[in-house]
């Protein structure tokens, strides 16, 4: 079981790495001027994108593998709030991706500053999952 919470949280580290840089990337993007800035911009932002899915993906596997060795964590209030707002996170992930396909396609409307904003969203989930995973209120 420790083996698995080790690679969970190592995945984790990695899908937050990319969430919290790829909407900085957002950020430059959404104010770059010049045609080659914003062209290198796509490929950091496809290629981030990919490397955080992946990072994800195994989080939710090995975090999913946990559950299935230990079937009474589901059972917990806990839990059941930290998956709620891991599905936040997918929701917003998935958002990312939309985001990356609109710069790709130059429909990007949005601003910088609002960039700014939308970069805070994981920092307020990671808080609130830690502190749910750490002390296990309910």
């Amino acid at each position: 079981m420790l083996w698995l919470k080790a690679f969970h949280i190592v995945f984790v580290v990695t899908w937050f790495a990319g969430l919290f840089y790829l909407p900085r990337l957002f950020v430059y993007h959404a104010g770059a001027s010049d045609e080659a800035g914003r062209e290198r911009f796509k490929v950091m932002e496809r290629k981030l994108f990919g490397m955080m899915t992946i990072g994800g993906t195994l989080a939710a596997v090995f975090g999913a593998s946990m559950i299935v060795r230990a079937p009474p964590l589901l059972s917990a209030g806990w839990m059941h709030a930290k998956l709620a707002l891991v599905a936040l996170l997918v929701v917003y992930h998935v958002w990312c991706y939309r985001i990356v396909r609109a710069f790709d396609e130059d429909r990007n409307r949005r601003s910088d500053r609002w960039y700014r904003a939308f970069n805070e969203v994981p920092t307020i989930l990671l808080i609130a999952i830690v502190l749910l995973a750490v002390l296990k209120p309910f």
